[in-house]
């Protein structure tokens, strides 16, 4: 067996890589290009990738529609960047932190021609990176020379497909007894995914009958929540609920996903927090940072739960989503329990987008 990283590995490497500014290398055919996160991108680098040829600014379809920019690539917009354009600009086009006190950032022209899918990587890592969703990307005529040169990490976009559409798979790591307020007899298991992902949890209330529907929740991690006790949202009081019904009726799986902010990490769910204090609501934010509604993948619950030897659930959940996306992965949901906690006068307009924009039945 070879030393060499997988590719799956060369794919934790460039998240990484780009987490620290550290540009990647990506091929498709006899394509190529550079990378850089616009968000940890430096001035230096810039000035090296200029010296390749014309810079673009990949931006998802969300962000664009803010910036008034054509997404001629449907998902995304390759913002051509202007020769005056510093990382400071670029910034400034990445995040809309200043959209409302610096309104003028155009005109600004979009490509057309040739083929986005090297540009459309580049956003799905960045994201996966938990970075904002934008990227600088300049054709290289030597995509292997230049990651040699440069010891940059190189990806070939053909090859990563089938691991960034499928879930990696999930490793149990660990099991132990931890006695918990709402229930003394609960055991956590650690999951770990191979693709050196978050870790997740499943907090197993009782001895839980496995031929049965188990009384579950997909909770998705929120440390404003369930650890300061921000009255933003509702997520601590559901999950202290959730795990309170699991000990009252002695048995249950609490699923805690390590998915922040509804999947775009916490560092751009703080930013959407900014953004709503400017008065945008929650989807509005997202979208003005270049996310979709939500970017979590509920199909790492259906999956530890197949781990732990489940085939049905009463789901414990507000989210029709949640249900469908259990049906869809072969966990029958044999009842919908609802949830409704935690609505105090700071998340009054929170839980009304939820339930006008997101469908969540409260």
């Amino acid at each position: 067996m070879s030393l060499a990283p997988s590719l799956m590995e060369l794919l934790a490497r460039a998240r990484a890589d780009l987490r620290m500014g550290v540009p990647v290398v990506l091929t498709g055919g006899d394509e190529g290009v550079l990378v850089m996160a616009a968000e940890t991108g430096s001035q230096a680098r810039l000035q090296r990738f200029r010296r390749e040829g014309e810079v673009d600014l990949v931006l998802t379809a969300r962000r664009a529609e803010t910036l008034k920019a054509r997404a001629y690539d449907g998902d995304v917009a390759r913002v051509v960047l202007p020769r005056r354009a510093d990382m400071a600009a670029v910034q400034g086009l990445a995040d809309p932190k200043d959209d409302l006190t610096k309104p003028m950032k155009g005109p600004l022209t979009t490509r057309r021609e040739g083929n986005a899918t090297l540009h459309r990587l580049a956003i799905t890592l960045t994201k996966s990176a938990r970075l904002l969703p934008a990227a600088l990307v300049v054709p290289v005529s030597d995509p292997r020379g230049v990651a040699l040169r440069s010891v940059l990490t190189r990806i070939d976009a053909i090859e990563a497909a089938p691991y960034l559409l499928t879930l990696a798979r999930l490793d149990h790591v660990v099991s132990a007894r931890v006695p918990l307020r709402a229930a003394e007899n609960a055991r956590l298991h650690i999951f770990r995914p191979e693709d050196g992902s978050d870790e997740h949890y499943a907090i197993e209330i009782g001895r839980p009958d496995r031929s049965a529907p188990v009384l579950a929740r997909l909770h998705s991690a929120c440390f404003t929540g369930d650890l300061l006790g921000s009255l933003k949202c509702d997520c601590g009081p559901q999950l202290n609920a959730a795990l309170a019904k699991m000990g009252q009726e002695g048995s249950g799986v609490l699923l805690y996903l390590n998915q922040e902010g509804r999947g775009i990490g916490l560092a751009n769910k703080m930013r959407a927090y900014a953004l709503q204090d400017q008065g945008f609501d929650t989807v509005e934010a997202n979208h003005r940072l270049g996310f979709e509604d939500d970017e979590r993948d509920f199909r790492l619950g259906a999956e530890i739960l197949r781990r732990m030897g489940f085939g049905g659930v009463r789901l414990l959940t507000n989210n029709p989503a949640k249900i469908a996306m259990m049906e869809r992965c072969g966990i029958s949901v044999a009842e919908r329990v609802p949830l409704r906690v935690g609505e105090n006068p700071f998340n009054e307009a929170y839980l009304a987008t939820k339930a006008a924009k997101s469908g969540h039945l409260l």
